[in-house]
């Protein structure tokens, strides 16, 4: 079962969406400060996350990334409080989840066909 896992994805009366994506594009905007420094670790084009943020700030109340001014170094992106919040409560859905669904995972895990002959 070491390929298989569970991924929640919030659909919110808006329409828009919350999921594995979005979250990890959060911890990686939190983790190196740049909307393309994260979208490069992550395999996704600048546009593609420019507007998964843009997305996410138009959803909620609050922006969840906000721009830091330019310094020597340059300007950057900083996960705000709100976005650090999002993360959490998402994070720990995700923790209930699996612990709520473990039995049912595990037994859905030994019905998988295993090896070659799994096509």
């Amino acid at each position: 079962m070491a390929g298989t896992h569970l991924s929640i994805r919030i659909d919110l009366a808006s329409g828009d969406r919350i999921g594995p994506g979005k979250i990890a594009l959060l911890e990686a905007i939190r983790s190196t400060g740049s909307i393309s420094a994260a979208a490069r670790s992550l395999g996704m084009s600048y546009r593609r996350a420019w507007l998964l943020v843009e997305e996410l700030n138009r959803t909620l109340r609050e922006p969840v990334v906000a721009a830091e001014t330019g310094g020597p170094g340059g300007g950057g992106a900083v996960v705000t409080p709100v976005g650090e919040r999002v993360v959490g409560l998402y994070r720990a859905i995700e923790a209930q989840a699996r612990t709520a669904v473990g039995g049912e995972f595990r037994a859905i895990g030994k019905l998988i066909r295993h090896g070659k002959d799994a096509s």
